[in-house]
């Protein structure tokens, strides 16, 4: 069930989308049939989103003709997914989900179109680098995107040189002949490149924003702020858990070949590929073990009545229903509807029961007066993700200095506007996934100097160099 204080708007979770047209390399439709004398027009979809026209019997039918049928080139379709995400503020994740769902690539092209896209992003730096070196001059931005997707084939994959340049020279349109030439320049003289690049930066060899790299450096020093921002340019691995409300982690382990139990972690498993018929099974939710700790720190019980304040998408509610062994009460909130239609799907699929799903933002409007309170609350707070850029490669790019204190603002609103719901003798746990002491200890400090009826009973820290797991922060509080 969801519902918004008792109620559900199911005209809001529908949503809108707003389509732009654009060309591929940002020119005018006019410049690709100007020499054609006008006659009637018709229109062609291109990619879902990118439109076209075609002069009937003019010489510009046989390329735009050539361009609808590039709708299954699996390079032009991951140059679209990166100018979509370079033009919006959407995440990465969903540009590429979108941007598959609407093309008809084949797996292996479509294996091929999320590595490039996610290595574009992760080596953004590194790239433009490279680009400068045989290009000083300014570039638009449809050709440095053209040339940072040829770049990345060229120096981080096991491609072929001629078959990269080729391939990327024909989706570079008007601009093919700078892209070729840069691109060719690139390979001849890769081995000076390489070791002006041992020699660049740290943040530029491992492409972070500047200040992010000197905010590490300050805080905890050269060698491990480097080693931390190689960590986060290696591709995530894929760790499962096993839900336990479906089956056991043993029956799990045999029946994939390859599948390993992490080390201090027997429900987590570490897989290669994932089967899709454990998801659609729901015998596993893939998530960090990282992830589990805030969850086991609460230690919900069977029977307790428990609020996951911050719930969508459901990877931890889903765990503390099977710690409650799916008895109990579970209120699961977020503030999007389109966020808890994915929760409650979610929470479907693994078989949980005893949980309540509740569309509620706790920034302006919590719960309404007179609400149960909660034996045990996991407030999961919205943070700067610092902790998991491995995992969400796209995050680096999205962040400000201020972002850091900003969040830490909000972190804190929002634990003053739940705390009224934790009962008496009641635990709360505050976590998130960022490594940053202003959203973590220092929240924590401001916690308990606003509410001194809370006691911070434990805390605990995780780190990609001091533990090898995305970085994550968790503190348990009683209400005495």
């Amino acid at each position: 069930m969801v519902r918004l204080n008792g109620r559900f708007n199911q005209a809001h979770v529908a949503g809108k989308t707003t389509a732009h047209r654009r060309t591929i390399w940002g020119i005018r439709q006019p410049l690709l049939s100007q020499a054609v004398p006008p006659k009637p027009v018709a229109p062609v979809k291109f990619y879902g989103t990118l439109t076209f026209s075609i002069r009937a019997g003019g010489r510009g039918t046989n390329i735009l003709c050539a361009l609808f049928m590039a709708a299954s080139n699996p390079r032009i379709c991951c140059l679209k997914a990166l100018q979509r995400w370079e033009s919006s503020r959407e995440f990465a994740d969903g540009v590429l989900h979108r941007t598959l769902e609407q093309s008809d690539l084949p797996q292996s092209n479509r294996a091929f179109v999320t590595e490039t896209f996610y290595g574009v992003i992760r080596n953004r730096t590194l790239l433009d680098f490279v680009i400068r070196r045989f290009r000083a001059n300014k570039l638009d931005a449809a050709t440095r995107q053209v040339l940072r997707l040829g770049l990345y084939q060229l120096y981080k994959m096991r491609i072929p040189a001629h078959a990269a340049v080729y391939e990327t020279v024909n989706i570079a349109g008007p601009a093919r002949t700078l892209v070729n030439a840069i691109l060719r320049k690139s390979i001849a003289e890769k081995e000076a490149v390489l070791e002006e690049l041992e020699n660049a930066p740290v943040h530029v060899r491992y492409s972070h924003p500047e200040f992010l790299y000197l905010k590490w450096q300050g805080a905890w020093g050269e060698t491990e702020a480097t080693q931390l921002c190689a960590w986060n340019n290696q591709p995530a691995k894929i760790y499962v858990r096993a839900n336990e409300l479906r089956v056991t982690p043993g029956e799990l382990l045999h029946s994939v070949p390859g599948a390993k139990p992490l080390p201090d972690r027997e429900d987590c498993l570490e897989v290669e590929h994932l089967p899709s018929e454990w998801i659609s099974a729901g015998v596993v939710y893939v998530q960090d073990p990282s992830t589990l700790i805030p969850c086991e720190l609460l230690a919900p019980k069977p029977g307790e009545r428990v609020l996951d304040a911050c719930a969508a998408p459901g990877g931890k509610a889903c765990y503390l229903a099977q710690l409650m062994q799916n008895r109990g009460q579970l209120f699961a909130g977020d503030y999007e509807p389109l966020r808890l239609s994915r929760l409650q799907q979610n929470l479907v699929r693994l078989g949980v029961t005893n949980t309540e799903v509740i569309l509620v933002d706790w920034l302006r409007s919590p719960l309404p007066a007179g609400s149960p309170t909660f034996d045990a609350i996991l407030v999961d707070a919205p943070c700067s993700n610092t902790g998991v850029i491995r995992r969400r490669t796209d995050v680096r790019w999205r962040l400000t200095p201020d972002d850091f204190r900003r969040m830490s603002h909000l972190q804190l609103r929002m634990v003053e506007n739940i705390v009224p719901y934790l009962r008496r003798g009641g635990r709360m746990v505050y976590s998130t996934c960022s490594i940053e002491p202003e959203e973590n200890e220092q929240v924590v400090s401001e916690i308990l100097n606003q509410f001194p009826q809370l006691a911070c009973l434990e805390s605990r820290k995780v780190g990609p160099l001091q533990n090898n797991m995305d970085g994550a922060f968790a503190a348990l509080f009683q209400n005495d």
